[in-house]
């Protein structure tokens, strides 16, 4: 493979995170998070993406590296630099974790059984009240898929329920996972808050 052949294409997600998206596999294993330079150690690129001024977070889930970090600013010049590091992996040829690491990592049954339990304990008693409820859909390499019901399906809130309420609970939980996935169909079902344009 030569560097032409890696394409890396940048998706800012607000002023603190950017989603980058390699033309090849990052990291097939799943998902993998650090969250700070010790941890990361256990990954010679997220070492490199942390040896970048001001990232302070990086996961990979298959072609994705989301990376976050501190202050305001534009991603542009960020952005140069983290794709050159991403690359320089790739080209490399090195596992992009340790065994040391993916030792450490649940297996995708631990993460239903705890999220799972985290939805009756904590998520669906507070949606509930909004004549909601969320379930689990499934744990694909360590990626996790919900649906929302009631009154949460189609709700105007509803991107802000997954990311700011349920993604954050889980990943207090289990701070290793990768993605989660909303794979409700809000537009559907009996009677939807969002009504899609004509």
């Amino acid at each position: 493979m030569e560097a032409a052949d890696i394409k890396i294409t940048a998706e800012p997600i607000d002023e603190g995170s950017c989603r980058f998206t390699s033309s090849v596999p990052v990291y097939a294993g799943g998902a993998a998070r650090f969250e700070d330079p010790e941890r990361a150690r256990m990954s010679p690129l997220a070492t490199a993406l942390f040896n970048i001024e001001p990232i302070t977070g990086v996961r990979f889930a298959g072609n994705v590296v989301t990376i976050n970090k501190e202050g305001i600013g534009d991603w542009a010049p960020l952005a140069r630099q983290v794709g050159a590091a991403i690359r320089a992996q790739l080209l490399s040829g090195m596992p992009v974790v340790s065994d040391d690491f993916i030792a450490t990592m649940p297996s995708d049954e631990e993460i239903r059984e705890k999220v799972r339990a985290l939805f009756e304990a904590e998520i669906n008693p507070a949606v509930a009240g909004h004549g909601g409820y969320i379930e689990l859909i499934d744990v694909r390499d360590k990626n996790v898929y919900v649906r929302m019901g009631g009154g949460c399906q189609g709700c105007g809130a509803a991107n802000v329920t997954l990311k700011q309420g349920v993604e954050t609970a889980i990943r207090r939980v289990l701070p290793d996972i990768g993605e989660v996935f909303d794979t409700t169909d809000h537009a559907g079902g009996a009677n939807p808050y969002y009504q899609p344009s004509k």
